[in-house]
């Protein structure tokens, strides 16, 4: 069966598609080279998520600075790396459209606006069911309707933490979250939510949000482990005629009229630079030379604040965020990046790590009395900063943080507004190169071919018929979780294909 349209991978790019492609009438055929992630106990064990890794990829891509292989966080299922994401799904502030100048370098514009992407934002933020208020956030940008529900309600400890970092000068709000926490919803406001799949899928996910609502149509099919190995052009490279896949170790190819590659900014990469042949010895789709590089995944750290004379038991812990020095501060103009809580921390890691010269007892005492936040520093573009594959097929790493200076003066005024707010102790610990989930940049989109892979609407420069829509296509990290952006631009892209086939 040749199809309408071949969509490579199940997450927010690959599944916003799917669903905005739902009622067009096209034969759409849905990709993932995982299954759906099962619903078992061990979705909410910590001992099972966390320690065992259980649902991790088993793979391992080298780092090229060290030449050793990691384990990185990546999750081959339905619906991508949402299925363990966090939730949060913030929208993207004008500025981080525009360049921007930073201590280390210049975030590039993206050749469209945050105008271009608002309606989509809003239709993304309703199939999410985003629950936050608008209007709290200092540097949210302008939006034409509400947030679809209110903001999640806070636990006493986490309204306390809000009560302090206002008393300490600091105006925190209500991170958008994408729960079903509507009347007669499925969240249950667990401990287990950020960084664990959701056994009752109450969690906004693409597998729950975009895929099985796109999967009512007879004219949308998924078929599960299936790995697309290469795509195959017509002689002259202009078309892409067919993608080679392996099932259940059979080779076949799938062919379709439009191919759209969603795999994750570093398996997208590697699949188009697998994907070379004599009419794109370098990769498809890569006359720029651009396939790969400026590899980004924000820099990120977590901040562990311990108050001695409290306890926090708050269950659901994830619901406020700190902007006051995305854009900068009066003292350091450059932009500094995103606090936001994160769920609360399940395991003593982190502590355990920072003070060795303690009992597990006392860690775990300590665990009790932390408030864990996430710092988030954008990551600069560098081309240097790539994806490339070795001899043998394996995914090669190279990067090197750049933006550091910016992202250790986050942590700095960060650590300064929580001693202010009564925190006595504060554990610092900045993130490897194994977490990469927000990874980003690796095809990034623009209006000149020979400074971009793809088009403003994620179209390849060099195959008339091939798509990129995950977050391969940013052009800058800017400091935000990217989710919705890509979500909003896969919607975006779903309603400029359905035109061209009209």
């Amino acid at each position: 069966m040749t199809y309408d349209v071949i969509i490579i991978g199940s997450g927010p790019g690959g599944g916003g598609l799917a669903y905005a492609l739902k009622n067009s009438g096209m034969n759409v055929l849905l990709i993932e080279r995982g299954d759906f992630l099962p619903q078992e106990p061990e979705n909410w064990l910590p001992e099972a998520v966390i320690s065992a890794k259980r649902y991790q990829a088993d793979e391992a891509w080298i780092d090229v600075d060290s030449g050793k292989p990691f384990r990185p966080a990546t999750y081959y299922y339905v619906g991508g790396n949402t299925k363990m994401y966090g939730a949060a799904l913030p929208r993207f502030r004008e500025r981080d459209f525009e360049e921007i100048e930073f201590e280390e370098g210049t975030s590039p514009a993206w050749p469209i606006r945050y105008a271009d992407l608002a309606p989509y934002y809003a239709q993304a933020e309703r199939l999410f069911h985003v629950h936050a208020d608008a209007g709290a956030d200092p540097t949210e940008p302008a939006r034409a309707e509400p947030y679809p529900f209110p903001a999640l309600p806070r636990e006493h400890y986490a309204e306390h933490m809000a009560d302090k970092l206002r008393a300490a000068g600091a105006r925190p709000f209500a991170l958008p979250m994408a729960v079903d926490l509507r009347d007669g919803g499925r969240c249950i406001r667990c401990a287990t939510c950020d960084g664990f799949p959701c056994k009752l899928l109450a969690k906004g996910d693409a597998d729950a949000c975009l895929v099985r609502p796109a999967l009512q149509s007879p004219t949308v099919t998924l078929q599960t482990r299936t790995i697309a190995r290469r795509l195959l052009t017509d002689p002259a490279g202009k078309r892409i005629t067919a993608v080679e896949v392996e099932r259940d170790g059979q080779i076949e190819t799938l062919r379709a009229d439009t191919f759209v590659v969603a795999c994750g900014a570093t398996n997208s990469a590697a699949l188009l630079l697998r994907s070379a042949n004599s009419a794109h010895p370098n990769g498809l789709a890569n006359h720029s030379g651009l396939v790969g590089r400026n590899y980004m995944a924000h820099i990120n750290s977590t901040l562990l604040a311990i108050d001695p004379e409290r306890t926090n038991d708050d269950v659901y812990q994830k619901t406020i965020a700190v902007n006051d020095f995305y854009f900068g501060t009066p003292e350091y103009p450059y932009p500094m990046g995103n606090l936001q809580v994160l769920g609360k921390i399940q395991a003593g890691g982190y502590i355990a790590a920072a003070r060795p010269d303690l009992t597990p007892a006392q860690h775990a005492d300590m665990n009790r009395r932390s408030a864990d936040w996430w710092v988030m520093s954008e990551d600069l573009p560098d081309p240097e900063n790539r994806i490339t594959l070795a001899a043998d097929g394996s995914i090669r790493v190279r990067r090197r943080f750049k933006n550091m200076r910016t992202h250790l003066k986050l942590v700095e005024a960060a650590t300064d507004l929580l001693t202010r707010a009564g925190y006595r102790e504060i554990i610092h610990t900045l993130m490897p190169v194994e977490t990469n989930s927000h990874q980003c940049g690796t095809a990034r989109f623009g209006s000149d071919p020979a400074t971009s892979v793809l088009d403003p609407f994620c179209k390849a420069w060099d195959v008339e018929n091939l798509y990129v829509v995950d977050a391969s296509f940013f052009p800058s990290s800017t400091a935000m979780n990217p989710a919705l952006t890509v979500v909003a631009q896969a919607l975006r892209v779903g309603e400029e294909i359905v035109k061209s086939q009209s």
